[in-house]
């Protein structure tokens, strides 16, 4: 711990602290992660007195640094090279119930270590000289560290009542940190979990994808799951639950496979939204599903339903309706394509359309689909894995020959109304795309001669004249 506090920072805190006479603490999440052995770059500092009149005079002592004011929460910060520190004046919080954010008034470490989220969060170290490097731990949070809990201070159904984001922070810290949530701390979030209705959907997504970025998300989606929090701000997905049985057949219980797929991604991408992709491939299974007494369980169309299920979820949650959606839109809607592929002989045409409509993400659709073999049948799994292999592979192969990743047929829609002198019309179209599918299908290569010669083929075919005849 000693060596965590020879930072810059906190001895030029020291100094001015010890000369104003103010009580002064590196409080929360830092502290936290001093025992845990994590690399944190937030630091707070907790002053019984004016923290915004300790970060200015901290600011200027180590270089001038530029310090933002938030008078209003009585808040100051500034960036001390990698490390963001930011200065409060102890408080007492009291909340009204339609409301997390609380009336503030100035109090004492004590009050400050009362109104903090978990026990784990409210250690404090001094930073004056005189006790310097002093541990203030009223409430076991070292112990629940070592012993890897999440509980609250004080009673958690007045914690998660006052300010309900903490039952989702609760999850998110038990999943990140691989920690058990108490049995007092657990129950209080099941009967407390109608009060996340004041909460904005922001707030919640923004703990969604905290718990998405950690190294086994599902740890935190059943946790949701079993206090009933899912299914109050994500039907969708508590509606993938179970397993129906109709003649002896039953189908898997999707639910559990998509938790399954979620985390067999996370150690080969870091990429959120390929993520979400692995949370919502399917998605629409549950609207879907039919009992064929022939095929057994069907989910015909369920990638293209899901797809068009997913500006609705996105903008429930305030998840961004840009590039990253259609991303996910994107994923979704062709993640069956390499299985497909796997499950017959691989065909030049068909690794060229896949191709073509992945574009710059086949490598992501990839990841995606490998993730996807859930099965517990070992040599299937391998099976199919090295499958992928070989379509990776030929991926490969047909790019570097044929460059349709992302391609436009070379014969443009202008080219083909000059040529046949037609105005914009059905029959543009229909060259358009005979010349593409010829290109894909590998009838022609992607080269603008033969698309030229293919165009006036397909032309006299349709019955037009080259506007020089």
């Amino acid at each position: 711990m000693q060596q965590h506090l020879k930072h810059p920072i906190f001895k030029a805190i020291s100094d001015i602290a010890d000369q104003a006479g103010l009580e002064t603490y590196v409080i929360g999440g830092f502290v936290r992660d001093i025992f845990l052995k994590r690399e944190n770059h937030d630091i707070d500092i907790v002053v019984i007195g004016n923290g915004i009149e300790l970060a200015e005079k901290t600011a200027k002592k180590l270089g001038g640094l530029k310090v933002s004011v938030f008078k209003s929460f009585g808040t100051a910060m500034f960036r001390y090279r990698e490390t963001e520190v930011e200065f409060v004046g102890a408080r007492k919080e009291s909340y009204n119930h339609d409301s997390r954010k609380p009336m503030v008034e100035n109090g004492s470490l004590e009050d400050d270590q009362n109104r903090r989220d978990f026990t784990i969060n409210a250690l404090a170290i001094s930073l004056n000289n005189a006790t310097y490097g002093k541990l203030i731990d009223p409430f076991g949070g070292l112990t629940d560290i070592e012993n890897g809990i999440i509980r609250t201070p004080l009673d958690p159904d007045i914690t998660f009542s006052d300010d309900p984001l903490r039952m989702f922070r609760a999850i998110r810290f038990a999943t990140q940190l691989n920690f058990r949530i108490e049995d007092t701390t657990f129950k209080a979030i099941s009967t407390n979990k109608e009060r996340i209705a004041i909460l904005s959907p922001e707030r919640i997504g923004d703990e969604i994808n905290k718990i998405m970025m950690t190294p086994r998300p599902s740890i935190g989606f059943k946790l949701l799951d079993k206090t009933g929090l899912l299914a109050l701000f994500f039907p969708e997905l508590t509606a993938l639950k179970g397993v129906e049985t109709i003649k002896g057949q039953s189908h898997k219980d999707n639910f559990f496979h998509t938790l399954e797929v979620l985390d067999q991604i996370t150690p080969n991408s870091s990429d959120l939204w390929l993520r979400w992709a692995a949370l919502l491939h399917d998605i629409a299974k549950p609207v879907t599903k039919r009992f064929d007494p022939v095929q057994g369980w069907t989910f015909h169309a369920h990638n293209h339903i899901g797809k068009k299920m997913i500006p609705r979820i996105f903008k429930r949650m305030r998840l961004p309706l840009n590039e990253k959606m259609k991303f996910v839109q994107q994923m979704v809607f062709l993640h069956m394509r390499p299985i497909a592929l796997i499950e017959d002989e691989v065909s030049d045409s068909a690794v060229r359309r896949l191709l073509f409509e992945a574009g710059d993400n086949i490598d992501q659709l990839m990841t995606l689909c490998e993730a996807d073999i859930t099965s517990k049948n070992r040599e299937k799994v391998e099976r199919h894995l090295r499958n992928f292999k070989i379509v990776r592979r030929k991926l490969r192969e047909i790019e570097a020959k044929d460059k349709v990743r992302n391609f436009q047929p070379p014969v443009s829609g202008e080219l083909i109304m000059r040529t046949f002198n037609l105005p914009p019309c059905q029959e543009v179209g229909t060259i358009k795309s005979a010349i593409k599918d010829a290109i894909l299908d590998g009838i022609i290569h992607n080269d603008y001669d033969e698309a030229y010669n293919y165009m006036l083929k397909t032309g006299e075919k349709l019955g037009l004249r080259k506007a020089d005849q």
